[in-house]
C-alpha cells in the first residue's frame, strides 16, 4: 500500500488539479488533439484547461459528479474484488509448497498491486487531459479514432474470460454443494443445467437495473469465505491428515505442505486479472464529487490498498492451509461435509448467479460494438440469438476446461497486461506529446515511468503466457495427442460409460507399468481397456490402495492428479461395474 500512494504521489505532482466535469462534458463533443500535419499533433479548444492542469493552476473546479469519496471507494473495492481472488493460492503453489514460498509471493501481490493502482489513477488523468468519457474514447483522443478497436476487443476478449471463469466457478461450485446434500451430480450436469435454468432467462432479460442490488452480495460473499478461510486455518481442521474432512477429499486435494522454495511465476499473471477495475477507470473518475486530482488518487490509493490486503490474505491463507495441491479455484479444496466453507460456496454461488448476466450483457454489446452493428439494428431477435451462441460456446469450453487458474493466468498474462500496463501508458505518452510546450517536466519524466511499467508489463506477459501454457500443455498434450481415449472417443452419456473412461485412463496399457503384485501375474500383461475394466472393484481398490505403491507419488495417482481426476471418482465408478 505505501508502494502504491508513493507511486500516485507522483501524479499529484505532475498533475494538481483536475479540470471541471462541466467543462469535460462541455468538450467531449469534439476532440482533445487534432492531427495538424505529418509531423506531430498540436491541441485543440481545450489547451486552457490543459495548460491549467499541467501547470496546477487555480482552475480545478468541481465536477459535476455526485459520489462521495467513501461510495467510491466501496464501489471500487467491489469491483476489484472478484472471482479471480480465489485462483490466488494456486499461483502461490507455483512457487513451491513450503510455506516460505508465501513471503515472496505476497510482496509480489504489494507490488503489482502498487503499480495497478498507478495505472487505474492515470486513467482518471487521462480524461482530465483529454476530456475522454470512456476507456475507449480515452484512446481516441490522446493516439486516434483509426486504432480504437485495439483496447475495445481487448475488454471483449478479457470479459470473455470472466464469463469463461464464472461458468467454471459455477460448475463446480453446485457439484459441491451437491454432494454437501448427499446428492451425486457431476460438474458437467450441474453446470448444463444450471446454464438452461438460470443464466440463460438472466442473460435474456432485457433490462438489468434490477439485479444490480444483488451485486452488493458479492463482496458480502468474499468477505464471508476471507474469515471461514482464517477460520480453518488457525483451528488447524485441515491439518490433521486423520480428521474426517481430510479423509473426505481426494488425495490431490489434501494438503501438501513440504520444502521446495519460489520455483514458478505463474502467480505473476493471475494477479492482472484479480486486480482488473481499468476498463471503468474514467466512470469512477467523472462520477466523484470534486474530482481533484488529490482527492482522485486518495480514493484509488486507499481502495488498491484495501485490496491487496484482501488478496494476500486470500492467498496466503488458502496456500498455507493446502501447500502444494492448491486448486485453481481454492474453494474445491475444502471437504463437502465442512459446513462453514459450504457456506463459503452458497454465498460465491449467489452472488456470481446474479453477476453474471452484468458481465455477459458487457461481452454481448461489446461484441456487437466490435462488429460494427448500428444500434436501430439491434433488433431483439438478433441479440437473442447472439446471447444463445455466446453462451453456447462458454458453456462448452468450461465443460472441456476445469482448471481455472491456467485460465486467469492466461487472460492476465495477455489481455490483463494489456488493459493494465501497456494501454495507459501508451495513451499517456500521446497525450503528453500532444501537449507540446504545454506539458510540465514532471510529466515528461513520468511518460519514463508509465513506459517502464508498460515494458514491466510486456515482461510479465511474454514470461507469464509461457509459463501458463507450460502449466496446463501437459493436461492439453495428454487429452489432445494422437491415439490418446479421450481424444478419440465421445464423452459417454451413461454412468457406466463414464467410469469405463476414467478406468481406461488408469489401465496399464496405457499409462501405468504392470502391477503383479495387485493384478494375477497372467492379466498384467498387455491388458486391453475391456479386460481392466472387467477386473473390477476388487483389483482396482487394490491397486489403489497398494502399499507396493510409493506413497501418494505412485503411478496411477500421479497420472489421475496429472488428469486432474479424483482417486474417489475411480472409485465410485469400480462399484457400478
Amino acid at each position: 500500500m505505501k508502494l502504491s500512494l508513493l507511486l500516485l504521489a507522483v501524479s499529484v505532482s505532475a498533475v494538481p488539479r483536475a479540470p471541471s466535469h462541466s467543462s469535460v462534458v462541455q468538450q467531449a463533443t469534439k476532440p482533445a488533439f487534432v492531427k495538424k500535419n505529418s509531423q506531430g499533433w498540436t491541441s485543440s479548444s481545450l489547451t486552457a484547461d490543459v495548460q491549467g492542469v499541467s501547470r496546477g493552476g487555480d482552475n480545478g473546479r468541481p465536477g459535476d459528479g455526485t459520489a462521495t469519496m467513501s461510495n467510491e471507494m466501496f464501489n471500487l473495492v467491489k469491483g476489484v474484488l472478484g472471482v479471480g481472488v480465489l485462483s490466488l493460492p494456486a499461483g502461490i503453489a507455483a512457487f513451491g509448497n513450503a510455506r516460505s514460498a508465501a513471503i515472496p509471493a505476497a510482496a509480489l501481490i504489494a507490488s503489482i498491486g502498487a503499480i495497478a493502482a498507478y495505472n487505474f489513477s492515470l486513467l482518471g488523468r487521462l480524461c482530465a487531459i483529454t476530456g475522454a468519457t470512456s476507456y475507449k474514447s480515452a484512446w481516441e483522443l490522446s493516439v486516434g479514432e483509426s486504432t480504437a478497436w485495439i483496447p475495445g476487443s481487448s475488454c471483449v476478449i478479457k470479459t470473455f474470460f470472466a464469463i469463461l471463469a464464472y461458468s467454471m466457478v459455477l460448475g463446480d461450485t453446485f457439484s459441491a454443494l451437491f454432494r454437501t446434500f448427499g446428492l451425486s451430480v457431476s460438474r458437467e450436469k450441474a453446470l448444463i443445467g444450471l446454464t438452461a435454468t438460470v443464466l440463460l432467462p438472466l442473460c435474456m432479460l432485457k433490462d438489468l437495473a434490477s439485479l444490480a442490488p444483488f451485486s452488493l452480495a458479492g463482496i458480502a460473499g468474499m468477505l464471508y469465505t476471507a474469515v471461514a478461510m482464517a477460520i480453518r486455518f488457525f483451528d488447524k481442521s485441515y491439518a490433521n491428515p486423520e480428521s474426517a474432512f481430510v479423509l473426505d477429499m481426494a488425495e490431490n486435494l489434501k494438503p501438501a505442505l513440504g520444502d521446495k522454495g519460489a520455483s514458478a511465476v505463474l502467480i505473476v499473471d493471475l494477479h492482472p486479472s484479480a486486480y482488473m477495475a481499468h476498463f471503468n477507470a474514467p466512470k469512477f473518475y467523472l462520477e466523484l464529487q470534486d474530482n481533484t486530482i488529490e482527492r482522485w488518487n486518495t480514493v484509488v490509493g486507499t481502495s488498491y490498498g484495501i485490496s491487496i490486503l484482501f488478496f494476500i490474505g486470500i492467498a496466503v491463507m488458502g496456500f498455507s492451509t493446502f501447500g502444494g495441491n492448491c486448486n485453481g479455484f481454492i474453494l474445491n479444496n475444502y471437504s463437502t461435509k465442512d459446513a462453514l466453507m459450504g457456506f463459503s460456496r452458497v454465498a460465491v454461488a449467489f452472488a456470481l448467479v446474479f453477476t453474471y448476466p452484468l458481465a455477459f450483457v458487457g461481452c454481448r454489446d461489446g461484441l456487437l460494438e466490435m462488429m460494427q452493428v448500428p444500434k436501430e439494428e439491434r433488433t431483439d431477435a438478433k441479440i437473442n440469438n447472439l446471447t444463445f451462441v455466446i453462451l453456447g460456446v462458454v458453456t462448452a469450453v468450461a465443460l472441456k476446461v476445469t482448471d481455472l487458474s491456467f485460465i486467469m493466468a492466461f487472460g492476465g498474462a495477455t489481455l490483463g497486461n494489456a488493459l493494465i500496463y501497456v494501454y495507459p501508458a501508451i495513451m499517456f505518452r500521446s497525450a503528453v506529446k500532444s501537449m507540446g510546450d504545454a506539458a510540465t517536466r514532471a510529466q515528461k519524466m513520468e511518460v519514463h515511468l508509465a513506459m517502464l511499467f508498460a515494458a514491466i508489463g510486456i515482461g510479465f506477459g511474454v514470461v507469464g503466457t509461457k509459463q501458463a501454457f507450460s502449466y496446463g500443455s501437459a493436461k492439453a498434450k495428454t487429452l489432445f495427442r494422437k491415439g490418446h481415449p479421450l481424444r478419440d472417443r465421445r464423452p459417454a452419456a451413461s454412468t457406466q460409460g463414464r467410469c469405463r473412461k476414467y478406468l481406461q485412463i488408469a489401465s496399464p496399457k496405457t499409462l501405468c507399468p504392470p502391477a503383479s503384485s495387485v493384478v494375477p501375474h497372467s492379466q498384467s500383461h498387455h491388458l486391453s481397456c475391456n479386460d481392466w475394466a472387467k477386473v473390477g472393484k476388487k483389483y482396482l481398490q487394490e491397486y489403489i490402495e497398494s502399499p507396493h505403491l510409493p506413497g501418494a507419488d505412485g503411478p496411477l495417482v500421479r497420472r489421475m492428479r496429472f488428469m486432474n481426476i479424483r482417486e474417489r471418482e475411480v472409485c465410485v465408478c469400480s462399484k457400478l461395474l
